[in-house]
């Protein structure tokens, strides 16, 4: 008789922890912007600048400069007149080795890791709710497609939270798993990352892909606050077929992050107007981390009465 254990299960001491625990908590869901929000990336916009005496020079800036500047037409301008020469750092090419973003998240990561710089307002917050195994979406103005964002978040994964970090998130995940699903089949802890990659967005709202999905051929810097709008629209709704599909009825909180006061605003104002119609049980939190001298953003909550503490 054979009493080997089974290769596609565990044996017994190996069998991989399940915080069962986590069925207790509230639901609360993410949205965060990536760019000086989450990490302060080395990116950089290329435009041309109006000097005094009339020509245009070449300027490559921050997006935290850009986010300042981006409605002064006069002074400053895309080389040639085409926005996708100013933004080329920010789209995926073809035959790229390493995309620029994944590039750019390893270099902005590397002096946060090492303690040289400090990371975004919003750094913590989101690698907390990674070891929570919260669903989350990423809503940038970058032009990249979703996969190429999603590297940046496994590579965050894999850098930033340590070992014990990532067994409490698997954990953690195992525990969702247990509690909302119905299937009992045993997965590998790659499978079990994967699955919950995949339940998440990573919405880059310049993209050819993002403009399609949402119906418009304007230019991406033209309606920088409307696709943020619709990329958020898209999650909420995202977020409740799969509440809906638990059969649970629970607190529903959602927490916004960006550093741009624009898209701050123009978020703020769709809540009141729209979401909170929508969503009347949700509460809504909305983090203005334009204020470098705010550590983790300034809170406003825009609607609910439920507690959604943004702690670091």
């Amino acid at each position: 008789m054979n009493t080997e254990p089974s290769s596609d299960t565990p044996p017994k001491w190996q069998e991989p922890d399940v915080n069962l625990d986590v069925a207790n908590l509230p639901f609360k869901y993410y949205i965060f912007d990536w760019d000086n929000n989450i990490l302060h990336m080395p990116t950089r916009i290329h435009l041309e600048k109006k000097t005094a005496s009339g020509e245009w020079e070449p300027l490559a800036v921050s997006t935290s400069f850009y986010a300042l500047v981006r409605n002064d037409f006069e002074t400053y301008r895309p080389p040639g007149g085409d926005w996708e020469n100013a933004f080329r750092e920010f789209r995926d090419f073809e035959n790229e080795v390493e995309s620029c973003f994944l590039r750019d998240t390893r270099r902005a990561l590397e002096p946060v890791i090492s303690g040289e710089q400090k990371a975004g307002p919003s750094f913590h917050q989101f690698r907390k709710a990674l070891i929570e195994g919260r669903l989350f979406a990423i809503v940038t103005a970058r032009g990249h497609k979703s996969a190429t964002i999603r590297e940046g978040v496994e590579y965050f994964i894999e850098h930033v939270l340590t070992e014990a970090e990532q067994r409490n998130m698997m954990a953690n995940l195992r525990g969702y798993r247990a509690a909302y699903e119905s299937d009992e089949e045993y997965l590998t802890d790659e499978e079990v990352m994967t699955q919950y990659l995949d339940l998440n967005q990573y919405h880059a709202v310049t993209s050819p892909d993002f403009k399609a999905r949402m119906g418009s051929d304007k230019p991406g810097v033209d309606i920088q606050e409307e696709a943020k709008q619709f990329a958020i629209m898209d999650f909420m709704r995202h977020v409740f077929r799969i509440v809906h599909h638990s059969g649970v009825d629970k607190p529903i909180s959602v927490g916004f992050s960006d550093d741009d006061p624009r898209n701050v605003r123009a978020v703020v104002d769709f809540i009141e107007k729209e979401l909170h119609r929508e969503f009347p049980q949700v509460k809504f939190v909305v983090y203005d981390t334009s204020e470098a001298d705010v550590p983790d953003g300034r809170k406003i909550v825009v609607a609910g009465q439920m507690e959604l503490p943004f702690e670091t």
